[in-house]
């Protein structure tokens, strides 16, 4: 090994080296229930370090099923997310972002009309995906928890106001990267949509649960494009991978943990009858009682039960033994495919940067 060389003389007082630290990307989420953001730096070949997170339950969607609009209140809550987010972007210097909008702002009328009306105030300029995009988004994000030694896999996103299922094969796939996805389906129903188009009412039953499971279960009987999977599945040759706030929640009750803990939740396994058994144990709570639960809380206390329905109607038609929980989806997948490009389009924008441009202005990615 060659001997580094001394240090130079220490350079004049004023005159130090600025300290170059690693670029920042983000990913902002505006969901039909959530407001999230990431913000991270890349480390290693796939990989990233989160440097901030924020997510908030803004219920963008309320109400929206019955008007076709989105609410004063709900776009109230949301800006206030958004701002707070936009906040957190300029302090961070984030380098490169990505701002998506999903269901609730594909379905909304005035939808169009928030994204003007949040860039006017934020600064944010948010792109209304398609559910092909979101459902691609969400297999990225989810990567590094499918099992490669199965043989297919559906990614399983409940949202807000709908539910994005990704088939993916894996036999024959290659060890690394992205696999093909033999198909994918976008169901206009989730946990807020769901949650108000079957009133709970003064407590939980077996029958109302059950005619919510039935509902969603119509929805994707009908879809015939995974079909030549159906072998592999019923031979238990696949798992699901199930992403959304409503599937974590049901993980920190099956670990009866005293809050939650992304770090336990992340990537654990659950079996079927984990997933059937957490949800008989929620059907025995009264809304206060879930309210009261550490991972739940008041804000998914109505909501659970739904995201619970929407996981068993899928287990009902894609039965699989092994359930993986992902703490991880949309964003995740934003980060990997914003750090993915950094290398030389990074470089020939910096060479073509004009003098006196803003460092600090994120390159809006769309």
């Amino acid at each position: 090994m060659t001997e580094a060389p001394s240090a130079p003389a220490a350079a004049p007082r004023g005159r130090e080296k600025p300290v170059i630290e690693p670029a920042c990307y983000g990913a902002l989420d505006l969901g039909t229930n959530n407001c999230r953001l990431l913000i991270a730096t890349p480390q290693g070949q796939s990989g990233f370090r989160v440097v901030e997170a924020f997510s908030r339950i803004v219920r963008l969607g309320e109400g929206l099923t019955a008007s076709g609009r989105l609410s004063d209140a709900a776009m109230d809550r949301a800006m206030a997310a958004l701002k707070i987010s936009a906040e957190k972007l300029r302090r961070r210097k984030v380098l490169r972002l990505r701002a998506i909008a999903t269901q609730a702002c594909r379905m909304a009328d005035n939808g169009p009309a928030f994204i003007e009306q949040v860039f006017a105030e934020t600064g944010l300029r948010l792109q209304i995906i398609p559910p092909q995009e979101e459902a691609r988004l969400s297999v990225a994000g989810c990567l590094n928890l499918i099992d490669r030694t199965a043989d297919a896999a559906l990614v399983v996103d409940v949202g807000g106001g709908s539910t994005e299922l990704s088939w993916v094969e894996l036999k024959g796939a290659p060890p690394t990267g992205m696999p093909p996805l033999r198909a994918w389906l976008s169901v206009p129903i989730g946990v807020v949509t769901l949650a108000e188009r079957f009133p709970e009412g003064e407590t939980a039953t077996e029958t109302w649960f059950r005619a919510m499971v039935d509902t969603v279960k119509t929805e994707i009987a009908a879809f015939k494009r995974a079909d030549g999977l159906r072998e592999v599945f019923d031979a238990d040759r696949a798992h699901l991978i199930g992403t959304s706030g409503a599937i974590t929640s049901l993980a920190g009750l099956h670990l009866d943990l005293p809050r939650y803990d992304r770090n336990q939740v992340d990537g654990i396994w659950m079996t079927r009858d984990d997933c059937d058994a957490a949800a008989g144990r929620l059907l025995t709570l009264s809304a206060a009682e879930r309210a009261q639960q550490p991972c739940i809380g008041p804000d998914r206390a109505d909501l659970v039960l739904a995201g619970a329905a929407i996981l068993q109607a899928v287990q009902e038609l894609w039965p699989c033994s092994r359930v993986r929980v992902a703490d991880r989806g949309l964003r995740e997948g934003i980060l990997l495919s914003l750090m993915a490009e950094r290398g030389g389009r990074h470089r020939r924008r910096r060479r073509g940067r004009r003098a006196g441009a803003s460092a600090a202005s994120p390159e809006i990615v769309a």
